[in-house]
Formats: C-alpha cells, structure tokens, sequence
C-alpha cells in the first residue's frame, strides 16, 4: 500500500510543469499561485482531520515551507531557461542523490546489505535515466536556452527541496498535521522571494490549481514517507519525470530530434526500473 501511496505524488507533481506552462506567467507568479493554492488545500486538510498543532509542528512545518518555496521557485526559474523537458530531469536526478543519500545515510533506512546493493541499483537506474532524457543532440540551429543560468537555479532548487523533506523527517512530522503550517511556510517564502518581480496578476490566480496539485502530491508523499521511508517514498514521487518529460513535447510543443525522442525514452524506462527496484526494497 505504501508503494501505490508514493505513486500518487509522481502522478501530481509530474503534472505540475505542464499544467503550470498552459497557465502561463512568470516564475515569481507561478510560485506565489501556487502556494496560495497549497493554502487552500492546507486550510481543508485542517479542517477535516483536525491535527493537533503545537509550536513544533508549526516552527519545523513552516522551516519546511520556506525551503520548498526556494526550490519550487528556482525550478520555475530554470523552466523559463532551458524549458521543462530539460529541466525536469536534470532536476529529477540532483534530488534523487540529496534526498537518497539523506534517508540511507541521515536517517539508516538501508540496514542490510540487500538494501544498499539494491538502494543503489535503483539510484544508479533513476540517475542514468535522467541523465538520458536531458541529453540533447548537437544542431546548427541557434540555441534558445541559457544552461550557465539553468545549472545554477537548479542546484539552488535541489538545496531547497532536500530541506523541505529532510526538515519533516528529521522533526517526526505527522502528514496531516505538517500541512497547514508548511503552506503558511510556502507562502512567506513566496511573497519574499517575489518582492520586485510584478508577481501579483491574473497568472497567479491561474496557478492556484497547480497548488491544489501539489497539495494533493505532498499529503500522500508525507504518508509515503512514514510507511516506507524517506528514500523509498522520494524516489518513487519522482517518477512523475515520464508524465512531464513527455507532456512537454506533446502538449507544450517542446521540439526534439528522433535521436533525443529515442534518448527519452530509454531514461524513462530507467526511471521506472528504478522505481520497480525501490519497490523490491519493501
């Protein structure tokens, strides 16, 4: 159960990018759209399970908060760059090793010899799948993408999103109670990050949907991570690549050559052997 709880992220999240690029705005707008969404969503969690909510689970869901919002932030940042068929797994794979290495090494969830072999296994599969759908074959055309810049916000990005999971881990959150004061925490970080960026326009009040997405992604992630582990949970959350490496050829017009659609995917069925291997794990 715990290994279809963890897919239900990969389906949302995955759709994030696509859904975010149809509604347009700017990545300052598409963040703050977005936490006001995961918000709403925080506010009917609340109000449905009625979690108990000391100042711990406040001071560590909002610290959560405003990590996500530097990494979902830059994300965005580097869409606008290098486009969302590239961005998402390059950003894939650097997560995979921050938030991997943080279960197995911070949290011994491989305890055993046939979890680090097949932990392993899995990080090498995941890895080399997304190395394999970023690759992009030489052409005269002239390039449109600035990859210094993109580099640099996705490794900002990574940073921020290892500390959005590992802050909960570490704090022992439960899933339902995290979520209102981690949206709180989205939100603050969003408004400060956006100060100068014009991010107030009808954009961000299209991207309260792809809020809603992610709080439905973080609630099953949270519950995923409990049962399964960090590693495991994380790992498999980001098979959501497929749905945003493909969406974004077929339905955001993001060219390729037959050489890169091939490339693509291969990583792809890396990335989900990957994910069969976590499986194996529990």
């Amino acid at each position: 159960m715990g290994i279809i709880i963890a897919l239900i992220p990969a389906i949302a999240w995955g759709s994030i990018g696509l859904v975010s690029g149809k509604l347009g705005g700017n990545a300052y707008q598409q963040t703050l759209g977005m936490t006001f969404g995961a918000l709403v969503f925080g506010i009917g969690t609340y109000l449905i399970a009625q979690p108990t909510l000391d100042a711990r689970v406040w001071l560590f869901g909002i610290l959560s908060g405003l990590f996500w919002s530097l990494g979902q932030s830059q994300q965005f940042q580097a869409m606008k760059y290098i486009g969302v068929s590239l961005t998402v797994p390059m950003s894939t794979g650097m997560q995979l090793v921050a938030n991997t290495l943080a279960g197995a090494l911070l949290f011994a969830e491989w305890q055993t010899t046939k979890a680090v072999v097949l932990g392993l296994l899995a990080l090498f599969a995941l890895i080399a799948g997304a190395m394999l759908t970023s690759r992009r074959e030489k052409t005269n055309e002239p390039g449109v993408t600035n990859y210094g810049a993109g580099i640099r916000t996705l490794i900002i990005s990574t940073v921020g999103y290892a500390g959005y999971t590992i802050v909960v881990k570490a704090a022992v959150l439960g899933a339902t109670a995290v979520v209102l004061p981690q949206a709180v925490g989205m939100v603050i970080g969003a408004l400060l990050f956006s100060i100068g960026h014009h991010a107030f326009a009808k954009a961000t009040a299209k991207n309260v949907v792809t809020g809603l997405l992610w709080g439905t992604g973080n609630v099953f992630m949270l519950m995923a991570m409990a049962q399964v582990g960090l590693a495991v949970a994380y790992s498999l959350a980001q098979m959501g690549i497929v749905i945003s490496t493909f969406g974004s050829v077929f339905l955001l017009g993001e060219r390729k050559t037959h050489k890169e659609m091939t490339w693509i995917t291969w990583g792809s069925l890396l990335i989900i052997a990957g994910g069969v291997i976590l499986g194996l794990m529990k």
